[in-house]
């Protein structure tokens, strides 16, 4: 009776194997051809518009997460742009102060003047470029963003978290735009900081306007004041409407702010100008005064 209960088990174990040799209705058996094709790589490009808790010197992806604007942050993505030509065919990303890192820039500059209306070197904003990690460059990706964040002050620039997009920042009477100020001084007359103050209230110094530099080596630039002068005197007596003559050095002094050393290298060439009284205040701006404004002295 054992022997054939075991041959009976047996039996059924067999028909078993058997019946699962069957192939269910709707398989053909073939493992790979139902499976869909593998799509190619998706390229993450940074969104227009998007803020930033903090500013990032590199766009890895892991540290890309946009928070909403009402929000409060430090950086906001005002344009992005595309590395093209000869220098996208590079193996990593163009390192900054290179050439086409300085192109770069310069559509940075163009493109976040539009979005904020107006030249953002004459407020109190700051711009970074962004390149793609060179993991993602070696993946395709080719964009860089530029990035536009507020600061403290002329002479405090750390960035101010805000809330609130800065497209139109500069446009209109903007509470970012440089306008006038008082001199801190110390004993010897040197200058400290420059204090803003407003325009209707007695002041001695107005930021007059930017003066692109030409393009030398930032050490050249600050060795050679008298270029320096003549570009900021300029630049003066277009905020001012006074003819530009040998007259312009009776009529103000003036007082100059240079970009950082590593902006200038990343090809910031805005060397910001203020026009200076050192005899007298005003309560008024200076812009459009003509010589009644800026008399010869």
């Amino acid at each position: 009776m054992r022997r054939w209960l075991a041959a009976v088990a047996l039996g059924g174990l067999a028909a078993l194997m058997l019946g699962g040799c069957a192939l269910p209705a709707g398989v053909d058996g073939d493992l790979t051809d139902d499976w869909a094709a593998i799509g190619e790589p998706v390229i993450v490009v940074p969104a227009v518009g998007a803020c930033h808790p903090r500013f990032v010197e590199v766009g890895f992806l892991s540290s890309y997460q946009p928070v909403e604007c009402a929000e409060q942050h430090d950086a906001e993505t005002l344009y992005v742009g595309t590395f093209t030509g000869a220098e996208a065919d590079r193996t990593t990303p163009p390192p900054d102060g290179s050439p086409a890192w300085r192109t770069a820039r310069a559509e940075c500059d163009k493109k976040v003047n539009e979005v904020v209306g107006g030249d953002w070197r004459a407020g109190r904003l700051t711009l970074s470029l962004i390149p793609p990690s060179s993991y993602a460059w070696s993946g395709g990706a080719r964009w860089f963003r530029c990035d536009v964040g507020e600061i403290d002050g002329l002479d405090n620039r750390d960035v101010v978290g805000r809330t609130g997009s800065l497209k139109g920042a500069m446009s209109g009477a903007s509470a970012l735009a440089y306008g006038c100020f008082n001199p801190k001084l110390e004993a010897d007359g040197d200058i400290i900081e420059l204090q803003p103050v407003n325009c209707t209230a007695k002041h001695n110094t107005e930021f007059a306007g930017i003066w692109d530099a030409p393009d030398v080596s930032y050490d050249a630039l600050r060795k050679d004041d008298s270029r320096i002068e003549r570009g900021c005197l300029a630049a003066i007596a277009a905020f001012a409407k006074v003819p530009n003559n040998g007259d312009m050095k009776y009529r103000t002094g003036r007082i100059t702010y240079y970009p950082s050393e590593a902006d200038w290298n990343a090809g910031n060439r805005g060397v910001q100008c203020f026009l200076w009284l050192d005899e007298r205040q005003v309560t008024r701006s200076l812009k459009g005064s003509g010589s009644s404004g800026l008399p010869i002295n």
